[in-house]
């Protein structure tokens, strides 16, 4: 069998050259076209279900959260592992899936079995995250103008940043790190409180049904007609401090100023982030969903970062600096690659022209290299897979 092979390609050489070419231009287009990943995902299916319950110790988290979560996902098609931590006011539970189960399905059984089996106190409901081992493919800063204040591009990021980015096809999660989360304090004095007959939660209750923007029914104008609306949300100190509680002898309004102040905060940190000679900035983590393509997600999310520095959506003197792309790193190992097998390819030949004394069959040894990373790589395009580094 061998013999006839060998015979038929050196009688035939016009043939084996036309496909030696096709190979070529086969191997060269499937190389363009090849997803590569920076590293393999040799995990199954792993999903992160987590539920909150804030005020409860890690006893009752256990008691009322974690071992029903438990119990109700055991009954999953195709689990093989649930593990699980209970931590103060958070429930935190893992699910690892066989080999071979595919992504959106072990999902869906996921949410299946929480929603038929798992019934948490006071209505409370788990969140389902997938786990990625490789998710990360961008990270971001930003940065604005001297004086801007981490509070406010904190701000920025979590309810423009992150929204924004979520829309890109792709991503699943953009977590946000660094600066500190605004919040609106109100100190109640107890004695002031004492003194106008009004407790704590009447300040509780009227602060929450102040935030609210409320609609009415219609004027009739003559042929038109004018809605009707309050408008109550809170957007500033004042509007806090403004808010009525209550009303004394004679009709006039307790303010929540008469019994408290009010300021702007922050949430207490946990830590910062910092980069290069910054102890203190606000950065930002694109996740992508771990069944997709790096190289086309990462496309998406540059176009995107691109359109926000441009198109007006940050206030004026603040952008978003990028300073880690996997794109850029799948670029960079690619050459290394290219360069290492060209190197390769000639420290073969020479040392086959050197120590044998044939340059033709030195020429044939080193070009076996290139002509089976260039099969290789057509095979696993055909197949549908991806290349890693």
């Amino acid at each position: 069998m061998l013999k006839a092979l060998l015979t038929f390609a050196l009688s035939r050489r016009p043939i084996i050259l036309l496909g030696l070419l096709v190979l070529i231009g086969g191997g060269l287009l499937a190389f363009s076209k090849l997803n590569i990943e920076a590293y393999p995902n040799p995990a199954p299916v792993i999903l992160e279900i987590t539920a909150q319950a804030p005020g409860l110790s890690a006893e009752e988290m256990e008691r009322y959260y974690t071992i029903p979560m438990e119990v109700g996902l055991a009954v999953t098609p195709g689990v093989d592992v649930i593990r699980s931590t209970s931590f103060y006011g958070l429930s935190f539970v893992r699910v690892r899936f066989n080999y071979g189960v595919d992504y959106y399905f072990a999902k869906t059984q996921a949410a299946i079995g929480l929603q038929q089996n798992v019934s948490l106190p006071s209505g409370a409901s788990a969140s389902i995250q997938g786990s990625s081992l490789v998710g990360e493919i961008y990270r971001y800063q930003l940065v604005g103008p001297p004086g801007f204040g981490l509070t406010n591009l904190r701000t920025l990021q979590d309810w423009v940043m992150q929204r924004r980015l979520l829309t890109v096809p792709g991503v699943v999660q953009v977590v946000a790190w660094g600066g500190t989360t605004k919040t609106y304090d109100v100190e109640v004095d107890l004695h002031k409180l004492d003194a106008y007959n009004v407790t704590l939660p009447q300040v509780l209750t009227a602060i929450g049904n102040a935030n609210v923007n409320v609609g009415g029914r219609t004027i009739n104008v003559g042929q038109q007609s004018v809605d009707v609306r309050g408008v109550g949300l809170i957007g500033t100190v004042a509007d806090i401090e403004n808010v009525v509680l209550s009303s004394q002898a004679g009709g006039v309004p307790v303010l929540v100023k008469d019994v408290a102040k009010a300021s702007l905060g922050y949430l207490p940190r946990l830590g910062r982030a910092g980069r290069d000679n910054d102890n203190d900035v606000v950065t930002g983590i694109v996740i992508m969903n771990r069944t997709l393509r790096t190289n086309e997600v990462v496309a998406r999310v540059t176009a995107e970062m691109q359109k926000i520095n441009s198109d007006g959506t940050l206030p004026p003197g603040v952008r978003v600096v990028p300073f880690y792309d996997r794109g850029s790193l799948v670029s960079v190992t690619t050459h290394t690659v290219l360069h290492n097998l060209v190197f390769g390819c000639l420290l073969v030949f020479l040392i086959q022209w050197i120590f044998l004394g044939n340059l033709r069959s030195a020429i044939i040894v080193g070009a076996n290299i290139p002509f089976a990373l260039l099969f290789s790589v057509t095979i696993l395009y055909l197949m549908g897979e991806s290349a890693n580094l």
